[in-house]
């Protein structure tokens, strides 16, 4: 691809991107539905280059950190709570899904063959849980209906990815079955084992640098560490890079320093953000070639398999989640574990299980060996990610209104808890130092106070709560908040614009506002 070409792509990229997210926040939509849409129609706009992705670029340049952001920042004490429902999930729905969808794409473009037919159902089998637990967070649904998803949605990827590979080998050289087996063996141990061992040796280096700045450049290569060299050894990269990313993120916050921790999620949320948006506009550069001509197949015969698809990856895990409790309680503590999950659960789960960015870079990564059919199961991944993102998105707020799964205050009270907690503990740390000496009186009495002033805040939030129920949150808090901010942001910058304070310190100081602006705050976790 020339410069200028590139250049061209960059920049609908970044337009797709700004467009996506004011339209998501004015419609209230996830962005993931906007992405599609804007990055299918992107490719129609006149002028624009053709572009042909290469399969190798998607898989070594973009799945490594989008496996590898999912792992790390899971949470590990929910995610072996709920083991059983999230591994029949990740274990046996995505395989059962991979067969079903793989057995309706042979049925319906036998051309295809059967090897092409088993890689696209590993490609729709994965479910991106992105926009579902958007959703379920704005809500306040059940924390643990969103664990089960998150917990699925990292496992099914290594699951439906492993099975992607085999297939895409396949393709190229064929294998009987017990070779099949056999390498299934080999690149599941292989790359569980050399992602213990990268995450092992990254974390040790990792335990020694503080620099804010080198710590990112680690973690950004870390993927690509655990990804190629296990690639070439014959393994799984993506099992490599999810064990890698799992194991460090779950030893003290991938052991950053907590000057580098708020500026590590920053950066890796906006890598993600762009990598997903990026892959949407190339689908849809990409598919405009198939979209004008389709092949030697009918848009009625496209469609058509596009919803028998659709149909058949939604029904199979509508039908596997409110039937596999019989399954779960086969497995060790799998009757107590389950408990707590109905069928008004279980169905909303069901239909959280949308596609999104992970089908789509498969989708790309097929390899040429597929034939003519190719860019016909790329188009048809990224109907199935819109038909699943528009079909199921919306209905996700009115199922959780209609079975009362929704508890809004319980995250705020939760969090107001914990820093009731952690001031208490810093209340008592100060006593000790001050009894031993290690300060004098005026300096505990002002570190006290501003303790106790913190502690009454949040004590008052938290009565509020017990008095009224049904008051989300104290009367007009966000707005005296962002009052107060605003007032302090207009004093600095008179200030300097005065002369009285430099560029460093008004910087400096708007930073810290920045944490205690409750619109800083609402728009950095949206």
């Amino acid at each position: 691809m020339g410069e200028d070409r590139l250049l061209v792509v960059f920049l609908v990229i970044a337009v797709v991107v700004l467009l996506a997210r004011t339209l998501a926040g004015r419609l209230r939509v996830p962005d993931a539905i906007l992405l599609v849409v804007l990055g299918i129609a992107a490719g129609f706009v006149p002028g624009l280059p053709k572009v042909e992705v290469s399969p190798e670029l998607v898989l070594f340049g973009f799945l490594p950190p989008l496996v590898y952001h999912a792992a790390f920042f899971t949470a590990p004490r929910e995610a072996r709570a709920d083991a059983v429902p999230i591994f029949t999930l990740a274990f046996g729905l995505t395989t059962v899904t991979t067969v079903a969808v793989a057995a309706t794409v042979w049925a319906l473009l036998p051309g295809a063959g059967w090897a092409a037919a088993l890689a696209f159902g590993a490609a729709v089998a994965p479910t991106d849980a992105v926009a579902a637990t958007s959703v379920l967070q704005r809500l306040g649904a059940p924390p643990r209906m969103v664990t089960i998803l998150e917990g699925e949605s990292l496992i099914n990827d290594g699951v439906a990815l492993t099975i992607f590979g085999l297939a895409a080998e396949a393709l190229a050289t064929g294998f009987t079955f017990g070779h099949g087996a056999a390498r299934l063996g080999q690149v599941v141990a292989g790359g569980v084992a050399y992602g213990l061992a990268a995450g092992f040796v990254i974390r040790r280096i990792r335990r020694r640098i503080e620099d804010p700045s080198s710590q990112i450049i680690v973690s950004l290569v870390t993927p690509y560490i655990a990804y190629i060299p296990a690639e070439n050894l014959g393994f799984s990269g993506v099992l490599a890079t999810v064990t890698a990313g799992f194991y460090i993120g779950t030893r003290g916050e991938g052991v950053l320093q907590p000057a580098s921790r708020m500026v590590g999620s920053a950066f890796w949320r906006i890598l993600t953000f762009l990598l997903e948006s990026a892959l949407f506009v190339l689908l849809g550069l990409e598919i405009r070639q198939v979209l004008r001509h389709p092949g030697g197949h009918s848009w009625a015969e496209i469609l058509l398999t596009a919803l028998a698809v659709s149909a058949v990856a939604i029904g199979v895990r509508v039908a596997w989640q409110l039937g596999n409790g019989p399954l779960g309680d086969l497995l060790p503590g799998g009757r107590r574990v389950q408990q707590g999950l109905g069928r008004r659960q279980r169905l909303v789960i069901g239909l959280g299980g949308m596609r999104g960015a992970i089908s789509l870079a498969l989708a790309l990564s097929l390899p040429a060996a597929v034939g003519p059919e190719r860019g016909v199961l790329i188009l048809l991944t990224a109907l199935v990610v819109l038909v699943t993102l528009v079909g199921q998105a919306p209905l996700l707020p009115v199922l959780l209104r209609r079975f009362g799964l929704i508890e809004s205050d319980r995250r705020r009270v939760e969090a107001m808890t914990a820093r009731k907690a952690g001031l208490q503990a810093a209340l008592t740390r100060l006593d000790e130092l001050a009894e031993d000496d290690d300060l004098d009186d005026q300096t505990a009495d002002a570190y006290r106070q501003m303790l106790e002033l913190r502690l009454e805040r949040v004590q008052y939030f938290l009565e509020e709560d017990e008095h009224d129920g049904e008051r989300t949150s104290p009367p007009n808090s966000r707005r005296v908040r962002a009052e107060l901010v605003r007032a302090q942001r207009a004093k600095l910058t008179a200030l300097y614009r005065k002369g009285r304070i430099g560029a460093e310190t008004l910087r400096e100081i708007t930073r810290e506002l920045d944490f205690e602006d409750p619109v800083v705050i609402r728009r950095a976790r949206s």
